[in-house]
């Protein structure tokens, strides 16, 4: 159902149908396509304050330039929702039957008009590198736009980028969208820099984009239209790299966003006039636990220093930072130096607590290989997002056992309750022999007594002792896994075993080796990929006995807004599943 006929939209299907409008009627459509983004995204949650920033942006750029033969490239392009709407995917925002057809992220799967599918930050210059150095190449004369906000010019990926394009000679236009801020307040020197820049309507001699050897052009006000169409027009088909470098409101023409910019960058669904959750927050986390935790270890004398990448409110860190500012680091968005500098705050004798999203965490893998677990830095990190979703493809949590599991010298921890996961990060904190990762729980609180209070050698947790079947359930998968228990009972009639394995990188071999006296196979229940994970740990330790071992997680596969229930029928993860192919492994050959 289009629920505004009367929009000028419902007559763009292709940019071109942009080229002759008038400018009012470019006006028209920068407000019908604002009210179009927030009611998408208060009804099913999506960024609010990237996309409301750039709405004159993408109209000046779809007006001036020729896409798809002029390629534009957004950075994380979390702000493509205006862009979305010209290049005939405007049904996803006039219909809210149609919300879920596209992705927040760019996607060439879904337009012409996309060139990557991208969802983390920093890439866009490298991209657009690469694109003119294969336009040029191939002899073809097409304008190619990165699209780079000033929070992802902290990425270390940024600076390589900007320092290589310098050495074309040839079309390239980087737009600097400079909104102030990041997803949470930008972080560094270099913000000081851009500040001068805009104080000095890009006069100041202080110039960085000048030092790296870059053409420079400055718009102080990147929300007024009729002033993008004119630079848009002065710089198409320019025979050099230029930066154009624009001051924007980040939560334009919404007033709650532009007042509260950390808050609205990424939305639940929400109230429009009150902008507050439609869904009331948890009255307890595993976050805000993990504060609290932090804050005694301080008043313990404990030199605690946490540290993060640009995502305090992921981690409920905003009022510890208030609290203990001295013994708080956010890097900006650059998890190769957090990663790097909470090695190092650990050899320099302090205690970092490193706060990382599983998915960002990928970037920091090369740190995490070399400064961390190649010097044993006695570093702990608090992994959230490490779960199978139904996000984005670009946002996929399902990774980070398989690519941390298989690293030496550290631990990966994956508590089943709040006072598990306590129990190791206060263990994590006193020890100085091994790098610690715990993977934090992401479904409701769970509560029980901890089983360990020393971690030195792996001893998994028993919590039901049965035969024939032992049921190891990592992590989230906990309550999955006493599903499975209650299921085999009823069904089979098999009193499983229940085990709580506390880590996916060491094992218990006592444990392991005892399951063989009355136990035929072993279920590994793990919120991940399978490819590497835990459940092929266990197949290769009991690969030259008589012991099955049935695994269930995520394939090798990119999901891509599938949502959660959907994936778990896909990849066998309902209790009745499980025990159908329980069933069948264990009496195929009778």
């Amino acid at each position: 159902m289009n629920m505004h006929p009367d929009y000028l939209l419902n007559q763009v299907d292709e940019p071109e149908d942009l080229k002759p409008m008038t400018l009012d009627q470019l006006e028209q459509l920068a407000g019908e396509i604002r009210q179009l983004i927030l009611e998408r995204d208060e009804k099913i949650g999506g960024h609010v304050g990237p996309n409301l920033g750039v709405v004159e942006l993408t109209l000046a750029y779809h007006y001036v330039f020729d896409s798809p033969h002029d390629k534009i490239i957004w950075d994380v392009s979390h702000q493509s929702y205006a862009h979305k709407m010209l290049t005939g995917r405007k049904q996803a925002f006039l219909d809210p039957e149609h919300y879920k057809d596209v992705s927040g992220y760019s996607s060439p799967e879904e337009s012409d008009h996309d060139f990557f599918e991208i969802g983390h930050t920093s890439t866009s210059i490298a991209l657009a590198n690469g694109m003119a150095i294969a336009r040029d190449q191939l002899g073809k004369h097409e304008n190619i736009v990165a699209v780079i906000g000033d929070g992802s010019l902290s990425g270390g990926l940024a600076f390589e980028g900007l320092n290589n394009a310098a050495k074309l000679h040839s079309n390239l236009i980087i737009v600097v969208n400079d909104n102030g801020i990041s997803i949470d307040e930008n972080q560094g020197g270099f913000y000081s820099g851009l500040k001068e820049l805009r104080d000095t309507n890009g006069k100041s001699p202080n110039n960085i984009f000048k030092f790296m050897g870059l053409d420079y052009r400055y718009v102080a006000d990147g929300n007024d239209l009729a002033t993008m169409i004119q630079t848009f027009k002065e710089l198409k088909d320019i025979d050099h790299p230029i930066v154009l470098h624009i001051h924007t409101t980040k939560g334009k023409g919404y007033k709650l966003a532009e007042e509260h910019k950390s808050e609205f960058h990424w939305r639940p669904p929400f109230d429009p006039k009150t902008g507050k959750a439609l869904q009331a927050a948890p009255k307890e986390s595993y976050s805000s636990a993990v504060i609290d935790e932090l804050e005694r270890q301080i008043k313990n004398g404990v030199p605690v220093m946490a540290m993060n990448a640009a995502t305090p409110g992921l981690f409920d860190l905003e009022r510890f930072a208030k609290k203990y500012p001295d013994n708080y680091w956010d890097a900006g968005i650059a998890e190769q130096e957090c990663v790097s500098s909470a090695a190092a705050v650990a050899q320099g004798g302090s205690r970092p607590v490193v706060f990382m999203n599983s998915t960002f965490l990928q970037r920091a893998f090369d740190q995490l290989i070399h400064d961390v677990a190649l010097n044993d830095a006695p570093i702990v990190m608090i992994v959230r997002g490490g779960t199978i979703s139904g996000d984005s493809a670009t946002h996929q949590g399902s990774f980070d056992i398989s690519f941390i599991s298989n690293l030496p010298n550290l631990e990966y921890f994956t508590p089943t309750t709040l006072e598990e996961m306590l129990s190791m990060l206060r263990w994590g904190i006193k020890q100085r022999d091994v790098p610690v990762l715990i993977r934090q729980p992401e479904k409701p609180v769970l509560h029980s007594v901890a089983p360990h209070d020393n971690y030195t050698h792996i001893d998994y947790t028993v919590a039901h002792k049965g035969s024939q079947v032992a049921i190891m359930a990592v992590g989230d998968f906990w309550q999955l896994g006493q599903e499975v228990q209650k299921e085999l009972k009823q069904k089979l009639n098999i009193d499983a075993s229940l085990i709580d394995p506390v880590s996916v990188t060491g094992i218990d071999q006592r444990d392991l080796h005892y399951l063989q006296e009355n136990h035929d196979l072993v279920v590994t229940l793990e919120d991940g990929s399978l490819d590497g994970g835990f459940g092929e740990t266990l197949a290769r330790y009991y690969g030259a006995s008589d012991m099955k071992v049935l695994s269930f997680g995520a394939p090798r596969e990119f999901a891509d807004n599938v949502p959660q229930d959907v994936l778990y029928k896909w990849y066998h993860l309902t209790p009745e599943q499980i025990v159908d192919d329980i069933e069948r492994v264990l009496f195929s050959a009778m």
